[in-house]
């Protein structure tokens, strides 16, 4: 699920687990029981998975203006966001959105994914994903940022429908 999560299909989640499953095997040695296995075992696996991103052929960056919101000329949002309030139905629901997230989440730009993933799903600091990445901490803040406000425009359409009805 977590390498899935990070290369976005089941044959290169497949490869990283493999590969991650090799290098516990070659430092397992090195493990000194300061943290629960299962701790260790995913970090190898997110660190298995972001190698893989960054061997497999690279695709074009992809902008993520389009994504955005837009702004008026005095600042406001052009079209505010709503309240996102559970209806009656919202555990039904709830299965639905989530994977929806999850589309959504896999369809934000490389870099922003990334940065995404590692903060807000994985936890990790700023510092963290910034040395994994290897990039600045204030370019992943603004990755950040710039990708939890795509994600929320692309989920506002469908979310919007919801609290309307």
């Amino acid at each position: 699920m977590v390498a899935r999560r990070f290369v976005g299909n089941d044959e290169d989640a497949r490869d990283v687990v493999q590969d991650a499953f090799l290098s516990a095997f070659r430092s397992i040695h090195r493990f000194q029981g300061e943290s629960l296995l299962s701790t260790w075992l995913h970090r190898i696996v997110v660190n298995a998975a972001l190698v893989k991103l960054r061997t497999r052929r690279r695709r074009p960056e992809q902008p993520i203006e389009a994504l955005l919101p837009a702004f008026l000329e005095d600042g406001h949002q052009a079209s505010p966001a709503v309240d996102w309030r559970p209806t009656p139905e919202a555990e039904l629901e709830r299965k639905e959105t989530q994977a929806l997230v999850r589309k959504y989440i896999d369809s934000l730009p490389e870099n922003y994914r990334l940065v995404l993933l590692l903060r807000d799903i994985e936890e990790l600091d700023t510092e963290e994903t910034s040395r994994l990445l290897g990039i600045t901490p204030a370019t992943a803040r603004v990755r950040l940022h710039r990708a939890r406000q795509a994600l929320r425009g692309l989920l506002d359409p469908h979310l919007r429908g919801r609290s309307e009805g």
